[in-house]
């Protein structure tokens, strides 16, 4: 039977190879984010004017309901890698020495419509089915973050202040060391699947599961160096947040492009297949 010209191969069943790093090499990450968003310009704080208007909205729904907003934010930021793949494949294409313009990022999120002739096999919509389970675990952490506050509250929680005063610094309950406890049991798991998930999807033909667990690989054998990371990045988000948003549109392209940088560092994906042009979901 001859090969139908639009099947792709599938690909190789292992994982690639996962290299070791130095303590501050996250703070270089940040360094060459910073050059490939002077270098993209417009497009990638375009990227983070999105998010910081998402945010505004949440802030805007949510706004005398805290107990809502603690959680809508900490999953929204669950969901972010996804968001922001766009600053994903200009860094690639800047790497690549390719022209790193709107057509990047339109064609990341849309030329995976007519790339398959099977559109319900298990290596298409990679990045769709992997942004849905972030979702899910996203409104999890809501509903979750919200029971608890809601319920183990001493008072309603309306107000950042009142969060502070009658969950944060309560003295009468364990509120907010169990919050905070929960948070870290769901972004832990989260942070070590997503770390290079999503650019090693974006630049080879690997399937969701070997992504993953290449993820996971990296995490294992970077513990301290991705624990800088992690805390970088939880740390800046922080300051876009008390800057009335206003900083997530540096920030979200900072940490966006630097992510990419991590990815090139840690993971040595030589081996496997590449995809001739970043399409979202093209597997």
């Amino acid at each position: 039977m001859p090969t139908s010209p639009f099947r792709i191969p599938a690909p190789a069943s292992a994982t690639p190879g996962v290299r070791t790093i130095a303590l501050t090499r996250p703070l270089h990450w940040l360094t060459l984010a910073w050059r490939d968003m002077m270098r993209c310009g417009w497009l990638s704080f375009a990227h983070g004017l999105v998010l910081a208007l998402a945010g505004a909205a949440l802030l805007r729904i949510a706004h005398d309901r805290f107990w809502l907003l603690a959680g809508a934010f900490s999953g929204f930021l669950m969901v972010a890698p996804v968001l922001v793949t766009g600053l994903y494949a200009l860094s690639r294409a800047l790497e690549r020495g390719e022209k790193a313009d709107a057509s990047v990022v339109l064609k990341t999120w849309l030329s995976w419509q007519s790339s398959h002739a099977n559109k319900w096999g298990n290596d298409y919509w990679c990045l769709v089915q992997f942004g849905a389970l972030l979702g899910l675990a996203g409104s999890g952490w809501v509903l979750t973050s919200a029971a608890l506050i809601t319920l183990l509250a001493p008072v309603p929680i309306t107000t950042p202040l009142e969060f502070i005063r009658h969950v944060v610094l309560a003295r009468d309950n364990l509120l907010f060391e169990l919050w905070l406890t929960l948070g870290g049991v769901l972004a832990a798991p989260i942070f070590a699947s997503t770390v290079i998930t999503i650019p090693l999807l974006l630049d080879r033909r690997v399937t969701l599961m070997q992504a993953v667990l290449t993820s996971w690989k990296t995490v294992l054998l970077n513990p301290l160096p991705l624990a800088l990371w992690a805390a970088l990045i939880m740390g800046l988000t922080l300051l876009g947040l008390v800057s009335a948003l206003l900083g997530l549109i540096v920030l979200v392209p900072l940490l966006g492009h630097a992510s990419w940088h991590a990815y090139r560092d840690l993971v040595d994906a030589s081996a496997l297949p590449e995809l001739d042009a970043p399409a979202v979901g093209v597997r």
